[in-house]
């Protein structure tokens, strides 16, 4: 099986939920997260400027035996058609980024970066990729990361709504950075974001679960997302 991973911006916390997401997983058979394009860090460098792994690398610490796979990088942390532009390096190819994905083994999750709309690459008519499409190419559902607080109705029924006009499947939406004492806002969108998005919440990962020890983090992760959504992807 093969899903995408997107978020609702950037910094949302996609690559935890890649990682827990992978670590839930694992249990039912060999996991491949593929990364087709990182932006922000220096050839062969496992953390950039600021002392931050690379997404790869954060999924690799946090769920041990997780088979990862990132295929381009560029130096500035920029959307990676970006990026890749301003570096003069040839930017991420449509069909190369889908061959990436099919070789991978086992189940597969795809990260993509940012949100669902941001541009990776080009296809062979120059013209600029995104998630989207990438999942579109692969048939594959993509699960929406969304922050719980304040603004997060908007930005997720924006993403699922992107999701839909590329005739993608939205596989559901993981809530990151859930409070250990949710405030008025948060418990509001337990009940309307499934109603405004037309799809279930499917994952609630605890604020701090990024600092856990790797083996709190990796047993641990199965018991953040319904137990039913999760065995249907195993």
């Amino acid at each position: 099986m093969i899903l995408g991973v997107t978020g609702t911006s950037t910094g949302v916390g996609k690559t935890v939920v890649t990682a827990a997401l992978a670590a839930a997983l694992l249990p039912s058979g060999p996991v491949t997260v593929v990364k087709p394009a990182q932006t922000g860090f220096a050839a062969g460098a496992d953390r950039d400027e600021d002392g931050q792994l690379s997404d790869v690398a954060e999924v690799a610490r946090l769920a041990p035996g997780v088979i990862t796979v990132e295929h381009l990088r560029f130096p500035e942390p920029l959307a990676p058609l970006t990026a890749a532009r301003r570096a003069g390096l040839p930017p991420l190819d449509r069909a190369e980024a889908e061959a990436v994905v099919r070789r991978a083994a086992g189940t597969v999750l795809v990260e993509g970066a940012g949100g669902v709309l941001v541009r990776l690459g080009l296809d062979r008519n120059r013209t600029p990729f995104t998630l989207a499409d990438l999942a579109a190419d692969l048939g594959a559902p993509v699960v929406v990361v969304a922050d719980p607080a304040l603004g997060t109705l908007n930005h997720t029924e924006l993403t699922v709504r992107a999701l839909a006009v590329a005739g993608v499947v939205c596989a559901g939406v993981v809530l990151s950075r859930w409070p250990e004492a949710p405030g008025l806002a948060e418990r509001c969108n337990l009940v309307d974001l499934p109603e405004v998005t037309g799809v279930p919440i499917v994952g609630r990962i605890p604020d701090g679960a990024v600092a856990l020890p790797a083996e709190v983090f990796a047993a641990t992760a199965r018991s953040w997302f319904d137990a039913a959504w999760l065995a249907g992807l195993g």
